[in-house]
């Protein structure tokens, strides 16, 4: 049974203040405990929901078939769109809350988000529509004890404030366009059973109702949460986590509504037993009034830190004063929240599972995006022209095997490197100063200010090449010799060596084509 308010008025006293003045605090508590659920998986048995055909109950009927059937309707509802527009595919997109809605909000830049109308579905009229608000500038910056932190201003980078939901609701509409689509709420994924020419994807809707539909392909965007992604990853789906709370409001006092604050730190991390981690926040001017500001830490999935959202949320409501000054008409407008998965690939390329016969898993639930800009949003903008006429590619020559559908992959061999720099950012109390991250970070920015812009524009838009990557790491180890050690720490013998796979792959991958 899902938590009520009331039952967490003494265990998160300040999450509990908060959400009781929403009039939709209790939908979100309840959105918020089944993302935690993730936790809770990974101590439990492998799911098995991908089944063989033969094990299709002899009564099931299918409702309905398509083309494709996508599970999970955010990031998904994008790929869908061009399918079925552009190739003229018959899809279906359901999911077990409501589709085309998210529980955060995107930004990006606006070069980047215009890279949607190559698809020739979204015009750049509409595009512009989705921008609620254009910054002149960000910054970066990381706490210092004696004040002496470098703010790195960037330009073009996570400048525009994307309205999710308006975004993801122009695509929706152009499913439900199109003849034989189809868009289904409330429905949630049980398992599929697969055929050698077909899959049939089992639903149940919130009163229990249970219906079959047949399709070509399955496409998994369910998320942190996939079962199938537990299933392929043997219980282990993701490596690192970056948990994320935060809320749009709107009563600050004297913020910047022409700046965006893509990194800050205010302090040294957390050293408490169990809670060693340096949070981080964000802040970015949203529509009107309203500013959105995140709280959240970068972390390995296996360490003993307390990553609950719930736990989050009530220290970020406890420290939010700390970031921003709260004036008397200070107002929650709504929360925003989730956990960012990230992986390490330990070889030359793409070692975690993405796909299976008939079964192809993106966004979140492939969690190929950056972990460092923590958002699938700008990986599948990136690759959406690829990812749909890679499966497109597949559909029509019938190569719908696992090894087919592996190359419809949002993998970027430069975004795969960037990972281990991830893990400089997880603190790690038994061998990190309690201001480690922060003088780290500092002396990276304080790197990528001495050289042209470029360089940290492209790292923060995940664009940096391998030799601008070399230069930035020489140089912050010729500042910051402590680095070395932070390597062995952080890296050891077997993620360096990773690390240099990795590397070795990315240098390769130039010479690589696309297979269709």
């Amino acid at each position: 049974m899902p938590a009520s308010l009331s039952q967490i008025r003494t265990t998160h006293p300040h999450l509990f203040k908060a959400f009781s003045l929403l009039p939709d605090g209790e939908e979100h508590l309840g959105r918020i405990e089944e993302l935690d659920r993730y936790w809770e998986q990974l101590d439990h048995t492998v799911p098995d929901v991908v089944k063989d055909g033969s094990a299709l109950p002899s009564g099931a009927a299918l409702s309905s078939t398509y083309d494709i059937i996508y599970a999970g309707g955010t990031l998904g509802m994008l790929h869908a769109a061009v399918m079925a527009v552009r190739f003229g595919r018959k899809v279906l997109v359901f999911d077990r809350n409501t589709p085309g809605r998210s529980t955060r909000d995107w930004n990006i830049s606006r070069q980047e988000l215009f890279r949607l109308a190559d698809t020739g579905v979204f015009s750049k009229e509409e595009l512009d529509s989705v921008i609620v608000r254009k910054y002149k500038t960000g910054w970066v910056e990381f706490h210092k004890e004696d004040g002496s932190q470098k703010r790195l201003y960037m330009q073009n980078v996570l400048d525009c404030a994307v309205d999710a939901d308006r975004l993801l609701g122009l695509a929706m509409e152009k499913v439900k366009a199109m003849k034989g689509c189809a868009v289904l709420s409330g429905t949630s994924f049980v398992r599929c059973f697969r055929f050698s020419d077909h899959v049939v994807v089992e639903t149940a809707d919130q009163k229990g109702n249970v219906s079959w539909f047949g399709a070509q392909v399955l496409v998994d965007v369910m998320g942190i949460l996939s079962p199938i992604a537990m299933q392929l990853n043997r219980g282990r789906p993701q490596t690192h986590v970056c948990p994320t709370v935060g809320t749009s409001a709107s009563g600050f006092l004297g913020v910047d509504f022409q700046t965006g604050e893509i990194l800050a730190s205010t302090g040294p991390a957390e050293t408490s037993p169990g809670r060693g981690r340096q949070l981080i926040w964000e802040g970015f001017p949203a529509k009107g009034d309203e500013y959105i500001t995140y709280l959240f830490f970068y972390d390995e999935v296996a360490s003993p830190n307390d990553k609950s959202l719930l736990g989050l949320f009530d220290t970020y409501f406890k420290r939010l004063g700390e970031y921003k000054n709260m004036g008397p008409d200070f107002r929650v407008h709504r929360p925003v929240y989730g956990i960012i998965p990230a992986y390490f690939h330990d070889g030359f390329s793409r070692t975690r599972e993405i796909a299976d016969d008939r079964i192809v898993l993106l966004g979140d639930a492939a969690s190929l995006a950056s972990p460092l800009t923590f958002c699938g949003f700008g990986s599948m903008v990136r690759n959406l022209e690829s990812l749909t006429a890679g499966l497109e590619a597949a559909l029509t020559k019938g190569s719908l095997g696992k090894r087919a559908l592996e190359k419809v992959s949002a993998y970027e061999p430069n975004v795969a490197s960037m990972a281990n720099l991830m893990k400089y950012m997880c603190y790690d109390s038994a061998t990190d100063e309690p201001n480690f991250v922060n003088d780290l970070m500092n002396e990276v920015m304080v790197a990528l200010d001495d050289l042209p812009e470029h360089y940290r524009e492209a790292m923060f838009r995940d664009e940096m090449k391998i030799e601008e990557l070399a230069v930035v790491m020489l140089r912050v180890a010729w500042r910051y010799p402590e680095v070395l050690k932070a390597t062995w720490d952080k890296l050891g013998v077997e993620g360096s060596v990773g690390f240099l796979k990795n590397i070795s792959g990315w240098a390769l991958s130039r010479m690589k084509q696309p297979w269709w």
